[in-house]
This record gives structure tokens, C-alpha cells and sequence, in this order.
């Protein structure tokens, strides 16, 4: 009787390094709300994170994230401050990717709350949350530290 286990062989991944950029946008209103998209999980309910995307040609990851914002919030925004990155790793076909997002403090200067713009079609909802509700509401640990980084520097400039 062969008592053997099976051997279970690890695929080979192939590293692919992305990055993205994006972040909290104030409300022009000066209200402190943030605008937070919706995103459906595999599980169908909807999971509230910041608005990013990957650069488009030679942008800068400032111009990423102005326009991902635009596209994924409706959104017309400046960049207040940087907020630092979160670097991160997961699994994806046969690849296996390191992700570096870049995050910043940002205030709308015009625009209306939309997903109609998000050619992706990633965000099925954006909403206008308080600042005191932020924390609990993002779905991601790395997004809701960085969501405090952002609640003192507003608190800061008050």
C-alpha cells in the first residue's frame, strides 16, 4: 500500500510591479466630507474605498490621480498634500503583483458626484461621507490608516 501524500507543486508566478495613484477628496463646500466610491466585492455587497487608478502614458502620478479621480467621481480637484504610499502584494492568473499606490489629500473645485465617467466601470456607486464616519466606512485596513493621516492634517488646518 503506497501511503505517499501527493506532492503539490508551486506555480511559477511571474513578478509584475504596478502602480497607481489617487486619493481623499474634500468637498468644495468646506463641510469636511470625503467622496468615497463603491465597489462591488466577489460576495455582492459594496465595499467603500478611495478612487485610484494606474498612470496613463508619461503622466506623473499627480496627473493620475486628478484624473482618476475625475473619471471614477466626476470630481475636478487640486492636490492639498501627500499623503505617503501603501505598498502590496497579491496573486492574479499567473502573475504575481507588487502594487505601489500612491495616495494624496485632494479638494474638489468643481464637478458633480458621478460614476457615469468610469470607463472601467469599477465604481458602481460614489457618496459624500463625514469625516468622523471615514474610518469605519473604508473596506481596506492600508486605506483607513492612511484615512487618519488625513483626518489630522485637515484637523490641523482648521
Amino acid at each position: 500500500m503506497n501511503s505517499a501524500k501527493p506532492r503539490h507543486y508551486a506555480r511559477n508566478l511571474v513578478r509584475v510591479s504596478e502602480t497607481s495613484a489617487g486619493g481623499f477628496v474634500l468637498a468644495g463646500d468646506g463641510s469636511n466630507r470625503i467622496a468615497l466610491i463603491g465597489r462591488e466585492n466577489r460576495s455582492g455587497r459594496i465595499d467603500w474605498c478611495v478612487p485610484k487608478g494606474h498612470p496613463e502614458g508619461d503622466e506623473t502620478i499627480e496627473q493620475a490621480a486628478i484624473r482618476e479621480i475625475a473619471e471614477e467621481t466626476g470630481l475636478e480637484v487640486e492636490i492639498l498634500q501627500s499623503l505617503g504610499s501603501i505598498n502590496y502584494e497579491f496573486a492574479a492568473g499567473n502573475k504575481l503583483i507588487s502594487k505601489t499606490v500612491h495616495h494624496f489629500l485632494m479638494r474638489q473645485l468643481g464637478g458633480d458626484l458621478t460614476v457615469e465617467n468610469d470607463p472601467q466601470h469599477e465604481a458602481v456607486d460614489v457618496q459624500w461621507f463625514a469625516l468622523e464616519n471615514l474610518v469605519d466606512t473604508l473596506a481596506h485596513e492600508n486605506e483607513r490608516r492612511l484615512a487618519k493621516t488625513a483626518i489630522e492634517w485637515i484637523e490641523q488646518q482648521r
